[in-house]
């Protein structure tokens, strides 16, 4: 459990202060998004940055695009993924290599019966041994055909899994902006803080804001940290009460929705990952939430439910500190 001098470190309240560009750098940008898309290298994904000011938003969140390589996420099972899976699942392994043993043994056992029933069925003096080697031929086939199965569907289970945790690999590579100064991987966050993955227009993005202040101060107990992912491009308008008696509470609405995409492009091709693999249309809005260990124990369709976070995720700090750190529901 990280202590509460890096958890505040790398949480820190962001910077309030803000560059802001004016007509003629918007037209200029897309411009440069115009000349892009008539680029000859179809690998390489330009990115920009822009924040809108307002008065009504004293904190109003940042979305970076970059130029990265297309092969920057690659799609191949990395290395890590593997020993996960092994760590996971220790005596898959060792049952895969027996299922295949069995086979082989199996398929050996049936060429050898197989060419004495004929042999038998072409000598009419060893006819009475042909219903004895039709039952041993019959039971190699069943004996084969039963740890084909089994060993299909092993190979499947892992399969998925390695598809997971390499996609879970993926996304604690991508990287988030926790203020104007300061960007980490979600890697940083692994057994510091929940993260809770809300994607879709910024009106959905807005409503959800609103629609988590009564429970802010529990979902910070429990670690719970927001990333808006607006997928339309514009940014959500989240509005904050600036007056003193608020002051406390504004501070910590902002602690939890301070994170945001850095690389969109990336973001995108993970987030299009999870829908596909869920069925999900790409269009709808999505929340995911990840467990401590940075795996993903939940996600649907629609705004998060913010009081079953509350109601089921123990905190993270107090006498329950580390007790029930693993507590976070079972991987998806």
């Amino acid at each position: 459990m990280a202590s509460v001098a890096q958890f505040s470190y790398i949480l820190g309240l962001p910077n309030l202060t803000h560059n802001y560009f004016n007509n003629n750098n918007c037209r200029f940008c897309c411009q440069i998004l115009s000349n892009y898309g008539r680029s000859s290298n179809p690998s390489t994904s330009l990115s920009f940055r822009s924040v809108k000011a307002s008065k009504k938003l004293p904190f109003s969140p940042t979305i970076t695009c970059s130029a990265t390589n297309g092969s920057s996420q690659d799609s191949e099972i990395s290395s890590a993924a593997k020993i996960r899976s092994e760590v996971l699942s220790p005596f898959r392994s060792v049952r895969m290599f027996f299922y295949l043993a069995f086979i082989a043994s199996g398929a050996l056992g049936g060429l050898i019966a197989t060419t004495q029933l004929i042999a038998a069925l072409t000598n009419s003096a060893r006819a009475a041994e042909v219903p004895e080697i039709a039952k041993g031929l019959g039971i190699d086939v069943g004996a084969v055909s039963l740890f084909a199965f089994l060993y299909s569907r092993e190979n499947n289970a892992r399969n998925l899994q390695l598809a997971k945790l390499t996609r879970e690999e993926s996304l604690s590579k991508l990287k988030l902006r926790v203020d104007e100064n300061r960007i980490i991987s979600v890697n940083t966050l692994r057994g510091i803080a929940r993260l809770v993955i809300c994607a879709g227009p910024a009106s959905f993005i807005t409503e959800a804001f609103k629609l988590s202040e009564p429970f802010t101060q529990s979902l910070l107990d429990r670690g719970v940290l927001v990333v808006s992912f607006a997928t339309d491009g514009n940014l959500p308008n989240f509005e904050f009460e600036e007056s003193e008696e608020m002051k406390n509470i504004t501070s910590k609405r902002k602690k939890l929705w301070q994170l945001t995409p850095v690389y969109v492009s990336e973001w995108s091709k993970w987030l299009d990952a999870q829908k596909k693999l869920a069925g999900v249309s790409p269009e709808s809005p999505v929340y995911l939430s990840l467990r401590l260990d940075g795996r993903v124990r939940g996600s649907g369709v629609g705004y998060p439910p913010w009081n079953a976070f509350v109601a089921q995720l123990p905190p993270v700090k107090g006498m329950w500190t580390g007790l029930l750190d693993g507590m976070d529901g079972r991987v998806l």
